[in-house]
Parts: C-alpha cells; sequence; structure tokens
C-alpha cells in the first residue's frame, strides 16, 4: 500500500460513508470509517422513551429500484421493515380540516385541493408549447407546466415535507430532475413519462414506506455490522493533506494523533466537509460552503387517541404555509410501525422550522413542546395534554439545492477529481432522501 497506513479511509459513519465503505468492503478493498460521533448513522438516530420508540432524524424511507437491486446484492434486504398499509393515507391540514391527498385518478378527480380550472390545466399539460429554461426554481418549472394552483395546494406542501423548502428557491433541475428531462425528450412532462415508461429497464423498487428493524438506527447498524472492520468512532479529523503516500489525516481522539491513507471519500455534511478541506483544497471548500441546509426541530408526542376530536390515522399530514401555523407537519409513526407507541398510545413525531421559521431550533424543550401542542390542537383538538417524548433540534437538516446546484455538483466533483484519491459523498449531491445519500457513497466507492 505505498507506506500508508490503510487503503481507504471514509470520513464520516453516516448512511453516505457506510454505504461507500460497505461497497469497497465488498470489492475486498481494505477500508476504515471514522467519525467523530458516538453511534453509527448520523442522522439515523433511534431512542426509547417510555415505550415509545422515536426517530431523531428521518422516520422512514423509499426504497427505489437501484437502493433495492444494491441492497439484494449485499444480502441486506432483512435489516428493512415496511409500514403497514396505513401508510397510503397520506393528508394535507387546508381550510382548518384535514383533507386526503389524492392518490388515484378517481380521487383526483374528486379531490376538493384543486378546482375544477386547475385540474383541466393539469389535463392539459402534454399540449402546453415551451422550452425548458436553464435554472428554473420548481415554481417557475411547475407553474409553467401544470398551472401556479398546482404549485400551491401540491407541489409546495410536498416541498415542505421532504426539503422543509421554499418552492420559489428550490431548482428544479435538482428536485424533479426526470420531470425536467421528460420535457426535454419530449416536449412535456406526460409524453416523456410515457416513453420512458416504454423503455425502461432500470431494477423494480419497493413499493410503500419503509424503516429499519429498530428503527432508523437499526438499519444504519446493519450497515456497520457487515463491514470487516468496525468503524472507529468518537475520532475526529481535523486535518487532511496530501502526502507522498497519499493522505495524511489529523485526529483528536483516544490515543490517536494521525493516520495515512492512499484514497479518502468525505462522507461529511457540505459545511463539516468545506471546514476539513479549506487548508488544503479552498476551492473546493468554497464551493461547498455555498450549499444552504434548512433547520429543523423535531417534537415527539404521545397521544390517547381517545382524548382527540380528529381520529390519529394514515401517515400524517403536511401544513401549507398559508394556514399560518409554525408547524410544517406531522408524522403518525404509531400508524405505521407497530413497536412505536405503548398500547392505546399513539406518537406523533411534529415538525417545526425550515426555511419558514429557522428560528424554532433555539427554543429549548418547553417552547418547542408549546407550539407543538397549540398547533396539533388546531389540527386534531385534543382534549388532553399530550405527553412530551423528546425535542430534537438539526441547524443544519436538509440540503437546499438551489436552481445552480447542478453546476455546483459538476463543480464540486471536477475539483474532487483534480484531487488523486479524492472524492465526495452526502446528501447534498443528488438528492436528500436516506436512500439517494446512501448511494452517493455506493457511487463515490465506485469511482475509486
Amino acid at each position: 500500500m505505498s507506506g500508508a497506513d490503510c487503503e481507504t479511509v471514509v470520513i464520516g459513519a453516516g448512511v453516505a460513508g457506510l454505504g461507500a465503505a460497505r461497497e469497497l468492503a465488498a470489492a475486498g478493498r481494505d477500508v476504515h470509517v471514522i467519525d467523530a460521533g458516538a453511534c453509527v448513522g448520523g442522522v439515523l438516530q433511534t431512542s426509547s422513551r417510555g415505550g415509545y420508540r422515536v426517530e431523531h432524524g428521518p422516520n422512514t424511507l423509499r426504497v427505489p429500484g437501484p437502493l433495492a437491486a444494491w441492497l439484494a446484492e449485499r444480502d441486506l434486504q432483512g435489516a428493512l421493515r415496511k409500514a403497514h398499509p396505513a401508510s397510503r393515507l397520506r393528508q394535507l391540514f387546508v381550510g382548518g380540516r384535514l383533507v386526503p391527498v389524492p392518490m388515484g385518478p378517481w380521487a383526483f378527480a374528486r379531490t376538493p385541493l384543486l378546482s375544477p380550472r386547475a385540474k383541466l390545466r393539469l389535463l392539459s399539460e402534454p399540449w402546453i408549447r415551451g422550452a425548458p429554461e436553464a435554472g428554473e426554481s420548481v415554481a417557475e418549472f411547475i407553474g409553467r407546466r401544470l398551472g401556479s394552483e398546482a404549485v400551491t395546494a401540491l407541489v409546495g406542501p410536498f416541498l415542505t415535507g421532504v426539503y422543509a423548502g421554499d418552492e420559489q428557491e428550490l431548482g428544479a433541475e435538482a428536485v424533479f430532475p426526470s420531470l425536467v428531462q421528460h420535457e426535454r425528450d419530449a416536449g412535456s412532462i406526460v409524453r416523456g413519462a410515457l416513453r420512458a415508461w416504454r423503455r425502461r429497464s432500470a431494477p423494480a423498487g419497493l413499493p410503500g414506506t419503509w424503516s429499519g428493524s429498530g428503527g432508523a438506527a437499526g438499519f444504519a447498524r446493519a450497515l456497520a455490522d457487515a463491514l470487516p472492520r468496525p468503524p472507529e468512532l468518537r475520532t475526529r479529523v481535523t486535518a487532511l493533506e496530501r502526502c507522498d503516500s497519499g493522505w495524511r489525516l489529523g485526529l483528536e481522539g483516544p490515543g490517536r494523533d494521525g493516520l495515512t491513507a492512499e484514497r479518502v471519500i468525505v462522507a461529511l455534511p457540505a459545511h463539516e466537509a468545506a471546514a476539513l478541506l479549506e487548508a488544503g483544497q479552498p476551492e473546493l471548500a468554497k464551493w461547498l460552503r455555498g450549499i444552504a441546509y434548512a433547520p429543523i426541530a423535531a417534537v415527539a408526542l404521545g397521544l390517547d387517541p381517545a382524548e382527540v376530536r380528529e381520529p390519529v390515522r394514515g401517515f400524517g399530514f403536511l401544513v401549507p404555509q398559508s394556514e399560518g401555523l409554525r408547524m410544517l407537519g406531522t408524522l403518525f409513526m404509531s400508524q405505521l410501525f407497530d413497536d412505536r407507541a405503548p398500547a392505546g398510545r399513539e406518537l406523533a413525531h411534529v415538525m417545526l422550522g425550515g426555511v419558514r421559521w429557522p428560528e424554532a431550533v433555539d427554543l429549548d424543550d418547553a417552547g418547542l413542546a408549546e407550539h407543538a401542542t397549540r398547533d396539533l390542537d388546531r389540527v386534531l383538538g385534543l382534549r388532553a395534554e399530550p405527553e412530551f417524548l423528546l425535542g430534537v433540534r438539526w441547524r443544519r437538516a436538509v440540503p437546499q439545492p438551489g436552481r445552480d446546484h447542478p453546476r455546483r455538483v459538476a463543480e464540486l466533483r471536477r475539483l474532487a477529481a483534480a484531487q488523486p484519491g479524492l472524492t465526495l459523498a452526502g446528501a447534498y449531491l443528488d438528492g436528500v432522501s436516506v436512500g439517494d445519500a446512501l448511494l452517493s457513497g455506493v457511487r463515490a466507492a465506485r469511482g475509486l
């Protein structure tokens, strides 16, 4: 190994770093994972509180075709647990009441979320002329193709749940790359989607909503347990610089001062990667620092289902900004998985903050509980005080891919490729979901 202590070091034991390490190990590579935290998984953390199982970060994940194929190849499908069919019911809080999100043609035709005129506008999409424009926001792209009412009534709330962001600022090419490509290929989202469907060759995904056995943290542990060498935790990488044998890492941890590696995968959030790379690769750090994040505060509340006016059912609900509530939405985790609440109780996971209210992360537990309870009361009609279980704050929770995001990612990859043996992985590159982040690590490993 040319005098290096190990072949490849992965900096970060979040899902991107674990995906990279698992891919390298499967290829027979010597890989060492280092993380400053006390446990693997990054934001995938799960804890038990008085008989409740509570997520600190992402609550669920989707399993699209590429991820399903990778999990099958690595014999990791058993690490997943499918949600109950109740997860198919998704709702919006609109006009002071919960309204189901239409999930099929008949439901779409009957939904009160869109006016008759807006529904006709949606159906006319294949005949709308107009060339795609580079750098469009989601609001501009969807408004041009599907009408402004579709933006405010459907797409805006959806982006609140996924990105905690603003459809006026999020970039269409980053958020809806396949829809933008459909228009480029066929002049229409619908015609492009039909054309892609006819020539589809990608592996099928796993339908429905999923989590790990034992919660999101259980999924992360399953990835780590498959590694030949356990990740080195409670060890911070303080410096990264080129040396004769590859890369020299300065370490801060029990009994550690440094090591060398032939190759390095930096699987950290963009701002942490920027701080690490600042001294040796300032241009790369500059492009990383330009990636914004939305903050999120989450509040876990235990409910007595007999003490609410509206029934607790389905996946949960999202709240459009026009409704004037502080909350972004609420997930009913006990409706999805059996082990999330004691018998006769429900677990509500209330999301606050985002770009709509970034100051939420500055509140203490009492403040978070007060806002979450007040908003939940307006939606469900609480007849009893909920049980406060946990308040979690992520100051940089979800990357916000803007209008220039594809160009930024291309530049990041160009600059990283100019440094032999260095590559990047993370949710800020090709998608913010758990699966997207994991696959970014897989792609980084294959690139090395």
